[in-house]
């Protein structure tokens, strides 16, 4: 786990790594899966996603979601090196807790529902607890499809920007998005949903500070370099 901001995080490459191109994309949808039996609330234009059981509304459970576009931003041939994820911490709760990434199954949809930790009325189109596009599609399994193992892990605790390291499930992740754009549903984010009040709070792509926003960072090469 690295707790540095994108721009000290690149400043420790070394030399030899520091000659790689590197991308940095910010989340071109992201979104929190709200536990609700009715599947009828969801977070789309929230100025955060969250991770993790709150206290609220019987101790439910929040997932977030975040995708980046990577097929726009990196050339076709691109071999992709590293990966790193960055979240802004931007919570009361400062204990410390793992959240992991994993990998998306299926495609899922942010509309204009927005709402604090407690979720918003969905809208058509949004991700909720049931649906991957409320309210006509749906996840084969509630709070989302995706790969059990975790990509990557990180442990957050106060406010500040938090990395997930690269780990070969990232970049390999990374790497069948920039060659099957149509397969890249992103990650989910989740928490410790052991406990009532574990949640964590990161800044979404709709967050007031474009600093914080989510940040993908790609080092990559082309062939030949």
């Amino acid at each position: 786990m690295i707790r540095l901001l994108p721009v000290i995080l690149l400043s420790c490459l070394t030399s030899a790594q520091a000659l790689a191109d590197m991308a940095h994309i910010t989340a071109d949808r992201d979104n929190t899966l709200v536990e609700d039996p009715d599947g009828a609330l969801s977070n789309g234009i929230g100025l955060h996603i969250r991770a993790g059981r709150t206290n609220q509304a019987m101790n439910s459970i929040r997932r977030g979601l975040v995708r980046f576009d990577v097929a726009s931003a990196l050339p076709a041939n691109a071999i992709i090196d590293r990966v790193f994820l960055t979240l802004y911490q931007n919570s009361n709760n400062t204990e410390p807790a793992d959240v992991s990434l994993h990998s998306v199954l299926a495609d899922w949809g942010e509309a204009a529902s927005f709402g604090g930790g407690g979720g918003a009325p969905a809208e058509p189109g949004d991700a909720t607890w049931l649906h991957t596009f409320y309210d006509h599609d749906f996840w084969v399994q509630q709070g989302g499809h995706f790969v059990p193992h975790a990509t990557a892990t990180a442990t957050v605790s106060g406010n500040e920007f938090y990395t997930w390291q690269s780990t070969v499930h990232m970049v390999n992740n990374v790497r069948l998005w920039l060659k099957n754009p149509e397969r890249n549903f992103g990650w989910l984010v989740m928490g410790d949903e052991s406990t009532g009040g574990t949640a964590k709070r990161f800044d979404s792509r709709e967050g007031r500070d474009s600093t914080r926003h989510p940040m993908l960072t790609i080092e990559y090469h082309l062939p030949g370099n």
